[in-house]
């Protein structure tokens, strides 16, 4: 059989199989179509790494940072179970979040009240706030809340420690409190350091550099965009639909210290097939200037049972520029994608064994 015949019955063979294949019915992707476009548009998913998904590896890897100081990184999973688990899982975020890195978790009532950071305990392990000031300050503080620590607490009595606590724990709770009234008292300004840090202003940097959360639920960055200012009175206001939203405060291992934050969560059923889920810093202690997380839990399109859960992470910190940035950079990217790897695998394993 010469080569002309036999490319026209490959050809043929080819078209046979593409035909019973459109006739069965079966998906060329297991993955929901808008979800691939958005993988491979806007995450740099590349075919090879979806076809791995599909046949159960982790993926993961870094995305370009858009502006100094940022560093991103995204992974996904398939999950051996329906997504409305992980939807109530990540509603239980105390249980959720647990793991070795996290010290310390607790979940702020509606409205906030002083009493939900009890189980919040702050050591000289923590940070030393005897000899912060101004410009010179172990965790990130304004100014003003900065010198309430040297005329508010008498650091000649023997509870010192416990006053500079109390006071730490005021701050952060008036901080919340007015991120979701809209009132005063929210902290818009770190000066921890010489350089004045705006992490309100990081934020909205950071939204801007990440047009897959639009993509991902329309109007959702709009949504992040306009917080604290659509919240007038009460928390959450004008919420998107199907969505629900919570604060929750931690204290995690990273770097050479702990850091404790305050974080907002909002989770979305964005259709019958899939939940969206973000996170943004209210409020960071330590290391991070802003920063914001998108998450997806989306129906197999092949088996009932599963889902796909996809993790992005962009963050900024003041320390990935300047001198030495590129090392700084290339050691926080290594940290980040192993972080991810793992974090995946424990969520994967504790949903799909029905534990929160």
């Amino acid at each position: 059989m010469g080569r002309v015949a036999l490319l026209a019955l490959a050809l043929g063979v080819a078209l046979s199989l593409g035909v019973a294949v459109v006739a069965a019915g079966l998906p060329a992707s297991d993955l929901q179509p808008g979800l691939r476009e958005l993988l491979m548009r806007d995450l740099q998913f590349s075919t090879t790494d979806l076809a791995d998904l599909e046949h159960g590896k982790i993926v993961r890897h870094t995305l370009a940072a858009r502006s100094d100081g940022e560093v991103a990184a995204v992974g996904g999973v398939r999950v051996h179970a329906g997504k409305e688990r992980f939807a109530s899982a990540y509603r239980d975020i105390t249980h959720f979040k647990r793991g070795e890195s996290v010290i310390e978790i607790g979940r702020f009532s509606s409205p906030p009240e002083l009493k939900d950071l009890d189980g919040l305990t702050i050591t000289p392990d923590d940070f030393d706030l005897r000899v912060c000031r101004v410009g010179d300050c172990e965790i990130r503080l304004p100014a003003d809340a900065i010198r309430r620590f040297q005329a508010d607490v008498d650091w000649k009595r023997a509870d010192a420690r416990t006053q500079a606590a109390a006071l730490f724990k005021q701050i952060m709770f008036d901080n919340v409190r007015a991120y979701t009234s809209g009132g005063p008292g929210r902290i818009t300004q770190y000066d921890d350091d010489r350089t004045p840090i705006l992490p309100v202003d990081a934020f909205r940097a950071l939204l801007k550099n990440s047009p897959y959360v639009d993509a991902a639920l329309p109007g959702l960055g709009a949504r992040l965009a306009s917080i604290p200012a659509s919240f007038p009175s009460s928390f959450p206001a004008d919420p998107l639909p199907a969505s629900e939203e919570f604060l929750y405060w931690s204290k995690e291992k990273f770097g050479f210290a702990p850091f404790i934050s305050v974080t907002h969560v909002t989770l979305t059923a964005a259709g019958p097939h899939e939940y969206v889920a973000t996170t943004r810093d209210v409020y960071s202690s330590r290391y991070f200037d802003a920063s914001l997380a998108l998450v997806i839990a989306s129906d197999s399109l092949g088996d009932p049972q599963s889902f796909y859960l996809f993790y992005v992470n962009r963050s900024r910190a003041s320390a990935l520029r300047g001198a030495f940035s590129r090392l700084r950079r290339s050691i926080v990217e290594r940290r980040v994608r192993a972080s991810l790897e793992d974090n995946l695998r424990a969520v994967k394993l504790r949903l799909e064994q029905g534990s929160n």
